[in-house]
């Protein structure tokens, strides 16, 4: 401990910023580091505490939190960093004097394995079943924590960013926060590789650490030596540090040409305090992270598509403008699982359509490098959001395009044809310059009015499909019956001619942040006669969800993990050669075109899939007779109580 200032280390919330902190108390920042690694660990908790939390969990996972001392089981004194864990259990815990849980918990923290027991245990049946119970609950704990810890961490972060914005515009400080994540990610990617080629072992012998090659051959951003956030972190107190970013963005851009006017250049703007900066760029260096610098870059992704979402709501209804809640995006790829191919989305917002994708082939095993992505978006502040969006992934985004006209008026991505189509393009949209595009090629069931681009956006997608290509789009629920200005027949030519409908699916209310519009998802296939799945050319799929979700807060809700995975599902056992798929009343039904045809071409789900069977048997003359004498009790004891309010009255005049 540093000699100064008397402090009671246990009153102090090591979760803010350590610089603030220090202002706080009057001592150094290195006082505030080294009371924090001796009293508390990453969560700020007391070494106490700790040691009741190991009692039923393994702590953080390995691959968000670094292992410490003060991170590790507290038995006896033990240095578990020289415990040889490839050993059984047992052993361990017998040659240490401790419980074998507290080895199985030390193995999940310090190496993120399992371990074995001994033969001997394990020809015990009692004792051989009790250390795979043990085993068993501390891999689950550490699944469990992993979520946890990372979900702290956002929550956290987010908190303490939100209380230094202070009285800045919330859609003006999301690039504030947001460039400063995004500049810590490419600094530590940066160092990372720079340490590779300072220490010259194997392939990097007799490199160069300071040449821009070296970097750009690797996909890793250059970063000068004045944007690195050490710098920046180490001069974060100055009352320049507004400027010394914003120079730092603006050298990075000129290095990196794929980053040409895509960082933010907001920092030394009079409404940004200096104080508030530095402590908002104290508060992106403290988050822990393990020497891997891919888990590095993960957590950070993680902060970055949490942060959208918060500022998303704390906008309200422009967050819309460029984030799609998460959810819906989940389900949106799920249902069409782009495992390999093109992936476009012409309407691309921040990009959460592509991290997804990239998620989704990451979870079922498949290679990144598999598909390629394709955006346009007409919005260049939301565009430069998609561009670090997706560097912070790791993911190119060298054909995500902008130009002030959009997808519409300069098709950016004319000539390509898309594997799989994702977008949540505008609701009912009237500006989109319909006027000019009367003879235009993509209008192939019909002119869309010139009011309203809904059909113009369903035939924008189908134009870009390639021949088996397959389409997800949220769009505004009235698109399912609408007819005005010809609406109706190109829906109608859409089914009939095109064979495009492959699904609708109706969703609950309050799930988007900008509208309260109703809205549904529309899935398309340019082929569904075949190929890799059953013939579905005679029929159309219809789910209702509208009673799915979970509020959240009184204005928004979300669809649960369980809630994708039914809907999705329901899908592909319909759609797949073989799926077990079955109408479910008030759910889903396979409705022929006939069907639909016979009610003029709607294609709202709660006209197919009719209302759920009731569980209970319903008496109506019992039922009556109940509700009757309940209203005739009620009646009597109304008289009654006029009757002593008028007694009351009475006494009262005279």
């Amino acid at each position: 401990m540093s000699r100064g200032p008397r402090i009671d280390w246990s009153k102090v919330d090591f979760r803010r910023p350590v610089s603030l902190i220090a202002e706080e108390l009057g001592c150094s920042v290195p006082a505030v580091y080294a009371a924090r690694r001796k009293y508390f660990d990453e969560e700020g908790r007391t070494r106490n505490e700790q040691q009741s939390l190991l009692a039923y969990s393994d702590g953080p996972n390995p691959s968000t939190v670094p292992v410490t001392s003060a991170s590790m089981p507290q038995s006896s004194g033990i240095d578990w960093s020289k415990v040889d864990f490839s050993r059984p259990a047992d052993q361990i815990a017998k040659e240490l004097g401790c419980n074998v849980t507290d080895v199985f918990v030390a193995c999940h923290q310090f190496r993120g394995v399992e371990m074995p027991t001994s033969p001997a245990a394990s020809e015990s049946p009692a004792s051989g079943s009790s250390n795979e119970l043990i085993a068993s609950s501390a891999k689950k704990l550490v699944r469990r924590n992993k979520v946890q810890a990372q979900d702290s961490l956002e929550k956290q972060l987010w908190s303490a960013a939100d209380k230094l914005r202070k009285n800045i515009d919330a859609a003006e400080y999301k690039h504030v926060v947001l460039g400063l994540i995004f500049l810590k990610y490419i600094s530590e990617s940066f160092e990372s590789l720079h340490a590779l080629l300072e220490e010259g072992l194997g392939e990097y012998e007799g490199a160069d650490p300071e040449d821009k090659d070296e970097y750009t051959a690797k996909n890793v951003f250059f970063v000068p030596e004045k944007s690195r956030w050490q710098f920046l972190q180490n001069n974060a107190r100055q009352p320049t540090i507004g400027k010394m970013v914003d120079e730092a963005m603006e050298a990075i851009e000129e290095e990196n040409l794929s980053l040409k006017n895509v960082l933010p250049k907001v920092y030394a703007r009079q409404n940004l305090d200096p104080a508030s900066l530095g402590g908002l760029i104290d508060l992106i260096a403290n988050i822990t992270f393990d020497k891997d610098a891919r888990h590095s870059a993960d957590v950070l992704g993680h902060v970055f598509e949490y942060f959208l979402g918060e500022f998303a709501l704390a906008e309200g209804k422009k967050g819309g403008q460029f984030y799609t809640p998460r959810s819906i995006v989940e389900l949106l790829v799920a249902m069409i699982e782009p495992y390999k191919g093109r992936v476009m989305d012409p309407c691309c917002g921040s990009g959460g359509m592509f991290v997804q994708s990239e998620k989704f082939v990451t979870e079922h095993q498949g290679l990144v490098n598999d598909i390629s992505i394709f955006g346009q978006e007409s919005n260049q502040t939301t565009w430069r959001l998609a561009k670090m969006n997706l560097a912070i992934r790791a993911i190119g985004s060298d054909q995500i395009h902008w130009n002030s006209e959009g997808s519409f008026l300069n098709d950016a991505l004319k000539d390509i044809r898309a594997d799989y189509i994702l977008a949540n393009p505008p609701f009912n949209d009237s500006d989109w310059s319909g006027d000019m595009l009367r003879d235009d090629v993509r209008w192939k069931y019909g002119v869309p009015p010139a009011g309203n681009a809904n059909f113009a956006w369903l035939q924008h997608f189908a134009f870009h499909l390639s021949p088996t290509g397959q389409a997800g789009i949220v769009l505004a629920k009235g698109s399912l019956t609408s007819k005005s200005s010809g609406e109706g027949d190109i829906r109608r030519r859409m089914i009939i001619e095109g064979n495009l409908i492959d699904c609708i699916v109706n969703l609950p209310a309050k799930l988007f942040l900008n509208t309260q519009i109703p809205a549904a998802l529309w899935f398309l296939a340019k082929d569904r006669t075949g190929g890799k799945y059953r013939d579905r050319s005679n029929e159309i799929l219809f789910i209702d969800a509208r009673n799915m979700g979970e509020l959240i807060n009184r204005r928004t809700r979300v669809l649960s993990a369980e809630d994708i995975k039914k809907i999705s599902d329901t899908y592909h056992n319909w759609r797949n050669i073989g799926g077990a798929y079955e109408d479910e009343k008030g759910f889903c039904a396979s409705v022929p075109i006939d069907r639909v045809k016979e009610l003029d071409y709607v294609l709202t789900p709660g006209r197919y899939v009719g209302l759920p069977d009731e569980e209970d048997d319903f008496d109506f003359a019992e039922r009556f007779a109940a509700l009757k004498k309940e209203l005739n009790e009620q009646l009597e004891e109304e008289k009654r109580l006029n009757a002593a309010i008028e007694e009351s009255l009475g006494k009262v005049l005279i």
